[in-house]
This record gives structure tokens, sequence and C-alpha cells, in this order.
């Protein structure tokens, strides 16, 4: 079968979609990326799949993408995909619509977490509603990552045919594990982390949505710890800068020299065995990846009390969650893991079987291969 895996950026399709690219490949399937080009694109290209550019803009507007989308009719007709998986919000409607004019006869959505959320203005809310639900007209397969997500597709009617199936997320647990004294001893010092000090790690895109500007906050506010940031902001991001609140934090005494910036990273998996807790201040997520693979280290998680992060994340056994945007509350529970290192041991070992029970990479491929029939 010839499968089209479409997303919009580089990043998305290695960090979320190589893995399961990989699985159907091995099942004798014909395999084709589909997204803007960039240089994150690198590790699919090394393992030989071809990937198809589309000129995505780097805008949230439609009709900013209307090359985008004449480009994916193009494209769909003169490959004939008997399969077409879409992944985003706006790559996800574009290419559905185009892949049914197209006529591509089978087309699969995963929602990786829905754009709209509780804390929209209600008109914006449901804007984005309507446009899920547009979508849903040219969708034949609707997955979620999480089962909140799934319970609003049904509710909103997003759903075909009022079908929705949860695959969860997953990492792969030989990669994502805890690691040796040695490990630990190298981890930390790619950190830049002293032997007493408690290392919080924080994994995401440098935008205000990922709740930077309160861990700023927060860790003026949490002695003894320091805070290392993995992560960039991509060119397709449209999110509130950070570029302030970080200059501030900087800027100050108390957090300059405790503030670790690290970029874009492709070792992640070996930083995290250096680290004594995870943090993720989010405002909006789908089942957020970064959690899991903390969890796989086992180390504790510290975040907001959001749609996914609140199903991954046991409040009070597995980590601690807060309030979005309230860096009191957030300073209060790193403080709480800083000042306990047995609670801190307690809730990683708690969080780690977690994770192995319900969040194995192979499980979560194995679903969706189910789900598409392959």
């Amino acid at each position: 079968m010839k499968i089209a895996q479409l997303t919009n950026v580089d990043f998305s399709l290695t960090h979320f979609l190589l893995p399961l690219m990989r699985a159907l490949r091995e099942r004798g399937h014909e395999v084709v990326g589909i997204c803007a080009d960039g240089p994150k694109l690198a590790p699919a290209r090394e393992e030989g799949f071809r990937i198809e550019h589309v000129p995505f803009a780097r805008s949230a507007n439609p009709f900013a993408n209307l090359p985008a989308f004449l480009a994916l009719v193009r494209l769909f007709r003169r490959e004939r995909f008997d399969l077409l998986h879409v992944h985003t919000p706006l790559a996800g409607l574009l290419g559905r619509i185009a892949g049914r004019l197209a006529g591509i006869p089978r087309i699969a959505y995963t929602a990786h977490g829905f754009y709209f959320h509780e804390r929209m203005h209600p008109a914006v809310y449901r804007a984005h509603v309507l446009l899920e639900r547009l979508g849903r007209r040219f969708t034949d397969v609707l997955m979620t990552q999480s089962a909140e997500d799934a319970e609003t597709a049904r509710a909103e009617r997003i759903a075909p045919g009022g079908t929705v199936t949860v695959i969860g997320n997953g990492v792969d647990p030989t990669l994502f594990r805890p690691g040796t004294e040695a490990e630990r001893a190298a981890a930390r010092q790619a950190l830049g982390a002293a032997p007493g000090d408690v290392v919080a790690v924080m994994i995401g895109r440098m935008v205000a949505e990922k709740g930077y500007p309160e861990l700023f906050a927060a860790l003026a506010r949490t002695p003894g710890l320091t805070l290392a940031c993995i992560g960039t902001r991509l060119e397709s991001d449209h999110q509130g800068t950070v570029d302030a609140a970080l200059a501030a934090a900087q800027r100050d005494p108390a957090t300059a020299a405790r503030l670790k910036l690290l970029g874009y990273r492709t070792d992640v998996a070996d930083l995290l065995r250096g680290a004594d807790l995870f943090v993720l201040p989010s405002h909006r997520e789908g089942m957020p990846r970064a959690i899991i693979e903390a969890m796989m280290t086992g180390l504790p998680v510290v975040a907001t009390r959001i749609r996914g992060t609140r199903e991954q994340v046991v409040d009070g056994e597995t980590g601690l969650l807060v309030p979005v945007g309230d860096s009191a509350a957030l300073a209060a529970a790193l403080g709480r893991l800083v000042a306990d290192p047995a609670l801190r041991a307690a809730m990683g070992r708690a969080g780690l079987a977690r994770a192995r029970a319900l969040y194995d990479e192979a499980r979560v491929i194995a679903r969706q291969i189910e789900v598409l029939g392959l």
C-alpha cells in the first residue's frame, strides 16, 4: 500500500512521525513523508524515506496557505496514494480537503491535541471547533492521543460518524530510561550542573504558551534550583515571544547563574538522566511526549493542570499539578521537590512504573496500525 504521512514542519515529522513511518515500511508499505522543507528532515532522509516538500506558510491563516493547498492537490493526483494520514490542525485540514478532491480513497487524521482549549475566548474556541467539524467531512478515521480529546471530539461532533479511537502517546523505553551513575555524571556535566545542584529540565519550544515566563518567575522564587531549558523557537511558531521574560531572568543575579539555555538538542534522552525533576508549565498541550520521556527516565514531574498532562501525571503520586499561569504555585511545587529528595525518588519510581505500563511507543504504533487496518 502507498501511504502518505503529512505534517506541516520538519520538526514534527522527525520527532513524532518517524517511528510510525519505520513500522509501516517494515510491514512492506511504501511510505512518503510530506511537509515543508527543513534541516530537521535529515534523519528521515538518512533512513531512505522520500520526503515531498509543500510550501506551508508560517501563518495560521488558511488563505496564506493557498499555494500549499494547490501543491497538495497536484501532489496527491500525481502520486495516487492509497491512504493519507494527516497530523497537526492546519496541515491536517488542508490535507484532508485536498486529499478528497484528489480522490484518495482513505483519509485518517491523528489529533495530537486540538488547538482550541478551555481558556480561549468563546468566539475563538467556536471558530476552531467549526474548522474541525469541516475537516470531519473529509475524514474516514479519527484518532486522538488523549482520552479527553476523544470525549471532546464526540461532544463537539468532530468525530466522523461519532467514532474516534484513543491511541495514546509513547516513547522508546530502551532509549528513555534511568541512567547508570556514570551516565548521570556525564549528563550533569553536559547540563552544566555542580554535584550538589538540584536540576529541573524543561523541554519545549521557546514560546510563551509553553509557560516560560511563569517558569522564569518561579525560578527566582525557588532558591537551590538549577533550570535547564531544552528547545528553541521554530520559524513556524506564531505564539507569543518570551524575549522580555528571558532577558529579565538573565539580568537578575538571583537567577542568571541558575538558568541554562541548551537550545535544540538531539541528545535529550542522555540529558534527562542528569536531571532531578522535570517541569512543563504549558498553557495548552495534547498528550505531551516530553512528560512521557521524563517519566520513562524516572523523574518526578511538575506540570500544569491542563488537557493531556492531567491524564498523564497523577497529582501527588507521580508529580505535582499546578494552575496555568500561576508562578507562585509553580514555585511552591518546585520548592517542595527541591527540599525533599525522598519525595522526588518516590514520585520518580511511581512515574516510571506508570510510563512503562501505559506509554510504550511500540504499543501506540501497534494501535495505529490496527486502526488503520494495515
